[in-house]
């Protein structure tokens, strides 16, 4: 069993270095990354703080109620 056991070891070893090293290896460092997309605040943005607003002076309003 324990001799079973190195040899799995040694391929699991070799497998995996096999796999991981052509990464490690690589001769020129990647393209640097391109300019980024602007995106608008359009309405959806506006919409969304125009209903916190809204629910902040429902909050309010109930408070002083009370």
């Amino acid at each position: 069993m324990n001799k079973w056991f190195i040899v799995l070891f040694a391929v699991f070893m070799i497998i995996s270095a096999i796999l991981i090293l052509p990464d490690l290896a690589s001769a020129q460092p990647p393209p640097p990354p391109g300019k980024p997309t602007q995106t608008p605040i359009d309405g959806g943005l506006g919409l969304l703080a125009a209903a916190g607003g809204a629910y902040a002076v429902k909050k309010l309003r109930d408070k002083k109620k009370a």
